[in-house]
């Protein structure tokens, strides 16, 4: 695994995992205790031979892991350094600051702590999220900062849509003792049951939508259908030729009214034939 790098605004995580990755390699000795490597006596025992060279080589690799973290930049600062030990007190007092800037970090952090709300278009984990993201960095400043706080600012923060949820917790449990997942995996039911019911809605919508269309769609083909009869009606109506009698389209001439030597079998009347009379019989 390479080494973490260190980055100017991230000191305090590059902290804990650099000094995890030392101690997985043997090499956090080197850094903490800082020990003096004695020389050899006259004579050396193969095993004084063994641990002198452990000792220098340790002290070696824990200083080569600290410079492989940093940029040319500030490689350039630190390079004159003797020992591993100096090379890490040298990056905590430029990245870290003493105890009055780092006092004046924590007042920042509460601060922006105390101004989170959570907005109507987040969901419980994101805000939790964000609250935490802040608590660890006070933490890692070396500040105390406690899960029941997080809880308070939750309860006394959230929307309104889940005022249901928080008189439950009131009425069932002691909120001074709730925990913090106990608390999200509240909130969080609601909210998949809110989403449930949205779910429910459209898709009981959507099939009404559907079936409207369905409704809609027969009357759009009908309409159609009949304009298009009407269509053939008139083209077919427009297809005749003038009539030999009245002189006039839209109608065959053997259904002209003025078919002046034709006589009605219905109402015995010269002029017309039976197919088109009008007369009540």
């Amino acid at each position: 695994m390479a080494p973490p790098t260190i980055s100017g605004e991230s000191y305090q995580i590059w902290v804990v995992r650099m000094q995890t990755y030392l101690e997985a390699l043997d090499l956090w000795e080197a850094i903490e205790d800082d020990y003096e490597i004695v020389p050899l006596p006259n004579n050396p025992t193969i095993a004084q031979i063994k641990n002198h060279k452990e000792r220098k080589t340790m002290k070696s690799k824990a200083k080569i892991c600290l410079y492989t973290t940093v940029s040319s930049t500030i490689f350039t600062r630190i390079m004159s350094l003797k020992s591993a030990k100096e090379v890490w007190d040298c990056l905590k007092t430029e990245y870290e600051g003493d105890e009055r800037i780092r006092g004046m970090q924590v007042l920042n952090l509460v601060r922006e702590f105390e101004l989170q709300r959570m907005k109507e278009s987040e969901t419980i984990n994101e805000y939790s999220d964000r609250l935490l993201n802040i608590a660890n960095r006070v933490r890692l400043l070396g500040s105390t900062f406690n899960d029941s706080r997080i809880v308070e600012k939750i309860l006394v923060t959230v929307p309104e849509k889940f005022e249901a949820t928080v008189t439950t917790l009131e009425n069932t449990k002691d909120l001074s003792k709730i925990t913090l997942a106990e608390l999200l995996s509240a909130f969080q039911a609601q909210e998949q049951q809110r989403v449930m019911r949205h779910e429910g809605v459209v898709e009981g919508a959507l099939l009404v939508k559907h079936q409207d269309e369905g409704r809609n769609k027969k009357k759009q083909n009908k309409k159609i259908q009949g304009q298009n009869s009407e269509n053939v009606a008139k083209s077919k109506k427009a297809s005749y030729p003038p009539c030999r009698h009245c002189e006039k389209k839209g109608h065959p001439h053997f259904k002209c009214w003025r078919i002046l030597d034709a006589k009605c079998s219905k109402c015995n009347q010269q002029g017309h034939g039976a197919v088109i009379c009008k007369a009540k019989i």
